[in-house]
């Protein structure tokens, strides 16, 4: 359950609504899911991050497939379940297979365990 009510569409403000419409049309979807409805409770915080996600994950040096690999990996650290399923769904819409989805969580697993070690360690760079 939501710490915060979900602004659903028929209940948003205008301000909140012309975001909605935006995300709705940008990924060519019906609907918006439960992250933006949730930071929806603050239009401010829902318009900025809208707008960066668009920044970031829209056309640069690295191709969409690789954008989404990484906030999946990101994700994975970080233990953020819904961002994990969302990028996953994206990632799959883009083209990733079951293999490369394997692929990057035996890189995540093994990026993470060497960093605890390094760390742990403290081993100089060199």
């Amino acid at each position: 359950m939501a710490a915060v009510p979900l602004i659903e569409y028929p209940d948003a403000p205008p301000r909140v609504r012309a975001v909605y419409d935006d995300i709705m049309a940008t990924r060519k979807v019906d609907r918006v899911n439960n992250f933006w409805k949730a930071i929806a409770n603050d239009p401010g915080t829902l318009e900025r991050t809208w707008q960066s996600i668009k920044q970031v994950m829209g056309p640069g040096a690295l191709d969409p497939l690789t954008k989404e690999l990484i906030y999946i990996a990101v994700s994975a650290t970080n233990g953020c379940e819904y961002c994990i399923a969302s990028h996953t769904g994206a990632a799959r819409k883009k083209g990733m297979t079951d293999e490369m989805f394997g692929e990057l969580l035996a890189v995540i697993g093994m990026a993470n365990e060497t960093n605890a070690l390094a760390a742990g360690y403290r081993v100089e760079v060199d």
